[in-house]
């Protein structure tokens, strides 16, 4: 996996580096997810929040509580809608990237699918992968 890695927004107005390899990737089936990505799941990856920079632009943010009970901001480039990343009030060390806004998102390997409480029934889970109702613990 290289690093660091960069990427953005779909029309440039946005950039980021992020200078550690993620801590972990997943395909999360939240509803907050389902509707950030317009899908049945969004493809994560989560990254020390200190490792990640932005080099251009300044995203906007939506601040929602989530199905967990703490404090989700969104953050999504204002010009195109495309989503980037979440900040987790109750983990603020921690950063989510959308693997889709990576500039080479190819050496991405999600190791599991969380949330799967809230997962579709129109897109079944494929894979061996793990599979966790809400959060991974421990």
């Amino acid at each position: 996996m290289p690093t660091p890695f960069k990427g953005g927004c779909r029309c440039g107005a946005i950039r980021y580096q992020c200078s550690a390899e993620p801590m972990m990737s997943a395909f999360c089936h939240c509803r907050d997810c389902q509707y950030a990505s317009g899908g049945p799941f969004s493809s994560v990856l989560i990254v020390p929040s200190a490792s990640l920079a932005l080099t251009k632009g300044e995203p906007r943010s939506f601040t929602l509580t989530a199905e967990s009970g703490s404090e989700v901001t969104r953050e999504f480039c204002g010009t195109c809608g495309t989503p980037l990343f979440s900040k987790l009030a109750a983990n603020p060390a921690f950063g989510v990237v959308k693997a889709a806004t990576l500039d080479d998102p190819s050496w991405v390997q999600p190791s599991m699918h969380i949330w799967t409480d809230s997962a579709q029934p129109w897109a079944p889970l494929s894979g061996d992968l793990p599979r966790f109702a809400k959060n991974p613990q421990g």
